[in-house]
Parts: C-alpha cells; structure tokens; sequence
C-alpha cells in the first residue's frame, strides 16, 4: 500500500538543498563500464596492515564492544596528546590549554566543529577547489562557504584569505595536503594564514587527514606549529586503508573541544569503540614503503599527462587535478563523458569548484591500471 504522506512537502530546506555527491554518482555509472579502470576513489587500494586487522579482533573478543567515553579511549586519548604535544609543543590533561577527543571519522569532527562554531549568517572560507562536503557543512549549520579562488596554483594563502574576510566570517576552513588538487602548503604559508586568523579573530580549522601522504622533499606543514589557536583534524582511514572504520579526531583549544563533545554526546555518542581500541599502536607502523608506491603513481601520472595537460605536481594526498586543455574545447563535465566512452572514471571539475576546467583523478590504484587509464586519457587528449 502506497503512503499518502506528503514527503516532499515535510523535507527540510537543509536536506533539499544537497545535492547527491558528484563521486558517488560516478560509482553508480561504473555500473555501465566494461572492466573500467577507476581513477574517480579517493579510496586507499591497499590493505589494513596486519596488527590493526589483530587488534580489532582483539577487541572483540575481549568483548570490548560498548560505548566508550565521549571523547574517546583514555588509552588512545594518550598517544594523540603525545603526537600533539611532541609536534606542537601543546600542554594536555587539568592544567593544559588543549584538549582532543576521538570522532567519527574527519567528516564527523568537520561536522560537529561547524556546528559548535557556526550560527544562521556567518561565513565560513573554504578553498576553490574545496572538498565535496566543505559547502555543504556550511550550510548545515545555516552559514554560508565563501570560495577562497585559488586558481592557477590552488594555494591558499593570507593574501588570497584576507579580501574575503567580513565582520560575518566565523573560520576558516585549511586542507593541505589537498583533496582535490594535491598540493602541499608551505610552513611559511601555512603560518601566513594562521597569522591572518589569529589577529582577526578568526577560527583556523586545519584538515589535515592526509598528513602521512606526502612526497619527499616536500613536508607536511601545519598551521598549529605557530599558533595555539588552532583546530586540528587528522584521521586514520586514508593513511591506514580502513576508510570504512570511520576513525578520527579533533585536538585544539579546550573549550572548543569541550562544545564538540557536547554534541557528539548527543549525537554520534562516541567513535566506533572496537575501532578505537584497534587504532592505538596505528603511529608505530612504518608508512615508508607506501610513500614509495603512492611517489612512483605520481610519477607516472607526471610523466604520462605532463606534456599533454596544465597540471600542478601533487605533492601530497593521491589526486592530481588537471586541467583539460582548451584546444579541446570541452568543459570537465564533457571531457568525463569522452573518458566513459574509454572506460575510465575520473570525476569533472566542477563537483569541487565554481569552475568546470579541470577532472580530478586518483592515483589509489594499482600500477598497471594506472597506466591504462592514464594512457587512455592521453589518447583522448590527442586524437
């Protein structure tokens, strides 16, 4: 029997207003692709190492299933305020400035930080390119995203920040390295824009979930080095290959961390506890080797595309975000759809951005399919 509610009429103009993500849409139409060669996930290819597969098992063994406290496992809690400490110098626990606590995922600490800071009519700056649920937390929480255009070089830096700032603007939303484009700011950028925010008044929110996924000689940078007043948010899912454990965290100043914990109380209730317990030895794994196959894929990338297409060397992260040459004469939309022809998915600019001049594509994939993909993107390019 069919419902005779009126669900159109009850949803709510936050819900409306979303639209279903450009990627997971790609995913539905890899349905329609013979054997396609996938460049659009921004997904790890490789596996959960061994001792955090065992400690998971553990975990649930010794029936450590429950919730756990809000903000997390004392014993995790432990080594973040370590990590944080030893890289900031940050102060933790009664008499500290700092606090942390454990999420559910990065994308649960960006949405209950929006949510603690922002109220109906304020601004938040996010980056163009951004990624996808930047505008969309704004929102939620009934603020407005503010493109900070960082065009041609996708670095954005206090000079850019700064014209856009208002008597509205609440924070600042930083992603380095970057999602989509791969760039990796400089400490002395990064220093830039927390300097800016400090003396404004503003929030720095710093994502920094790809802060292990960066190629030599570049470094990750982050803007806490240089301020306190700063919001960190890292996570484990990328750098480890368990993005469906929906492990992260939040760590910056007290009472900011005290107000997301109230509301994660009352919604997420705490991380994924298994998990969790499965996540403290997680920074005594050596990611050395995995740096090297991910330099080699954008090396590949590099070579292949570099003479054929206007592209900003990743320096971190696993994306490169190219830009579809003009003599083609196709936006990023279009040149997607001749990349499905090809069967290869990649996903088009402008799921990212207010422009449509560029196609995102990951390099999380294995070498020889890699190289198909990117050899068939050649060949558009060229024929």
């Amino acid at each position: 029997m069919a419902s005779s509610l009126d669900i159109e009429r009850l949803l709510a103009s936050r819900v409306r207003d979303i639209e279903t993500s450009g990627i997971r849409r790609v995913w539905s139409m890899a349905q329609t692709c013979k054997d396609p060669v996938n460049l659009s996930i921004g997904q790890p290819d490789f596996q959960v190492p061994d001792e955090l597969k065992q400690a998971a098992v553990d975990a649930i063994l010794k029936d450590q299933n429950g919730y756990t406290q809000t903000k997390g496992l004392d014993a995790l809690l432990a080594v973040i305020h370590h990590r944080m400490h030893d890289s900031f110098g940050w102060t933790f626990g009664e008499n500290g400035s700092h606090d942390a606590m454990v999420t559910s995922g990065t994308a649960g600490a960006l949405t209950l930080a929006c949510l603690s800071v922002l109220d109906q009519g304020d601004e938040l700056i996010i980056p163009d390119p951004y990624f996808v649920i930047y505008p969309t937390l704004a929102r939620i929480a009934g603020a407005t995203a503010v493109l900070c255009d960082t065009y041609p070089d996708f670095k954005m830096t206090a000079d850019r920040v700064e014209p856009l700032i208002t008597s509205k603007t609440k924070a600042v939303l930083l992603n380095s390295p970057a999602n989509p484009t791969g760039v990796v700011l400089t400490q002395e950028e990064v220093d830039g824009v927390a300097s800016l925010c400090r003396d404004r008044g503003i929030l720095l929110i710093t994502d920094e979930i790809y802060d292990e996924f960066v190629f030599p000689p570049a470094k990750h940078a982050s803007p806490a080095s240089s301020s306190e007043d700063v919001l960190v948010i890292r996570g484990y899912g990328k750098t480890y290959g368990c993005t469906g454990w929906r492990m992260g965290y939040a760590a910056g100043p007290a009472r900011l961390i005290d107000e997301m914990a109230k509301l994660q109380q009352q919604t997420f209730v705490c991380a994924p506890s298994v998990m969790q317990h499965a996540m403290i030895g997680a920074y005594d794994i050596d990611l050395a080797p995995l740096i090297e196959t991910f330099t080699t894929r954008r090396d590949m990338v590099t070579e292949i595309l570099g003479d054929v297409m206007e592209l900003v060397v990743p320096e971190g992260a696993f994306y490169a975000f190219p830009k579809v040459p003009e003599s083609l004469s196709m936006t990023g939309a279009q040149f997607f759809e001749r990349a499905i022809e090809h069967d290869v998915l990649l996903i088009q600019g402008d799921v990212f951005s207010k422009h449509d001049t560029h196609i995102r594509l990951s390099f999380a994939i294995a070498n020889d399919k890699l190289e198909r993909g990117l050899l068939a993107i050649r060949n558009i390019i060229q024929s």
